[in-house]
């Protein structure tokens, strides 16, 4: 996931740290099982072996691909865990990035699509459609793991902050009531430690995406990391997405989706689910958009 994990906890809470350490040792166990950095992976296992035959995989990871299917539909394609030959393509794997030929693109597209990833949940196994596929849950992985260790804390403890890197955050509980909630800031996507707003959370999730940290010029064009998995080329529409939703997994998939898709798309997928809040920067624009809501969420402020 390639980046810091931290929990943040009210002095009242007794069991705090001792909760927050396992809940960082789960991360760690997490990664492990999740990383395509690891030939000894399970997602590296399934990347081996799906094309030739079905992989039978641990219930939690099935529910997740599953999930990853249902985001892959819900957003017109926009959120899709198998781009990774893309991304490599690009450069960004390896976090060096380069400006590929239009038929390396082409050639790399052709292994893209979560439509060629066949789940069986009858043998709890996944097989991949085509030799080529692979799968990549970078876009999601940092979210599910924040879900995951805030369940097993909620027994714990009342109230915490969980922050992945600072783009995915989950609100244990409600916070400081003084406050209204967590306190957590927008930053904004065009200018480096300017916060762009503010929002407070109460057991809900936040994620951001953006291209500020991860782009490389070329000819004066400037290519972001966040590929369009339906064109094979960087996006380029959005400056900077937030989403808030129930689910950190699902607030950092929609985040991406929304990059990628732009206003349109998340107008669209805010119609049918009604507890989804979007906070888009378009690059034609200096004023944010606000889509839909979430009853966990208070704000956005100062916009």
């Amino acid at each position: 996931m390639a980046c810091r994990f931290e929990v943040t906890l009210p002095m009242s809470e007794q069991a705090g740290v001792a909760a927050a350490t396992e809940a960082l040792n789960e991360i760690d166990r997490i990664e492990d099982r999740l990383t395509v950095f690891s030939d000894t992976s399970e997602i590296s296992r399934i990347n081996r072996c799906a094309a030739s035959e079905p992989v039978r995989v641990d219930p939690a990871l099935f529910k997740l691909l599953v999930l990853c299917k249902e985001l892959y539909r819900a957003t017109e394609g926009a959120f899709d865990i198998t781009s990774g030959p893309l991304t490599r393509c690009w450069g960004f794997l390896r976090r060096e990035g380069r400006l590929p030929a239009k038929s390396e693109i082409a050639t790399a597209l052709a292994f893209v699509g979560s439509n060629k990833l066949l789940l069986d949940p009858a043998s709890r196994s996944i097989r991949f459609a085509e030799a080529g596929v692979e799968i990549n849950l970078g876009s999601i992985g940092k979210g599910y793991a924040l879900d995951c260790v805030s369940t097993s804390m909620g027994r714990e403890v009342q109230t915490a902050l969980l922050n992945a890197g600072s783009s995915s955050i989950r609100a244990l509980g409600a916070g400081d009531p003084e406050h209204g909630g967590w306190v957590v800031g927008l930053r904004d996507p065009r200018v480096k430690n300017r916060r762009m707003g503010v929002l407070r959370l109460r057991d809900c999730a936040m994620s951001t995406s953006g291209t500020e940290e991860q782009f490389f010029e070329h000819d004066g064009r400037r290519y972001g990391h966040i590929i369009d998995p339906r064109t094979g080329w960087p996006a380029s529409a959005v400056s900077g997405v937030t989403v808030v939703a129930d689910s950190a997994a699902v607030a950092d998939a929609l985040a991406t989706a929304f990059f990628v898709g732009g206003r349109e798309l998340a107008e669209r997928y805010c119609a049918v689910d009604s507890e989804v809040l979007v906070i888009l920067l378009e690059n034609n624009s200096d004023t944010p958009v606000v889509i839909g809501s979430n009853k966990g969420c208070e704000g956005p402020t100062d916009l």
